[in-house]
């Protein structure tokens, strides 16, 4: 699963040619989810409040550069990593 972001400890990856909808993966600890890139919704797992409101803060400010990442893994293409939340 690449990683494409890191920041506070908290992962970020994908999977290649992953199911829809179009998603990410967040690892934080022992705290693993998945959340929707669309509608930042927390579709898997558990993120305790603080991480949850890092990610979604970030992800909502990179919403263009996430869907860009879905395709390329859709097309096996390598993914671009993407700047970290400061």
């Amino acid at each position: 699963m690449p990683e494409i972001s890191r920041f506070f400890g908290i992962v970020i990856a994908m999977f290649y040619n992953d199911h829809a909808p179009p998603h990410f993966h967040v690892r934080y600890s022992e705290q693993k989810a998945i959340i929707a890139i669309e509608t930042l919704a927390l579709l898997e797992g558990t993120l305790s409040p603080r991480v949850l409101g890092l990610v979604t803060e970030w992800a909502a400010a990179h919403k263009t550069e996430l869907m860009q990442d879905w395709k390329r893994a859709r097309e096996q293409a390598p993914l671009e990593k993407i700047a970290p939340l400061e």
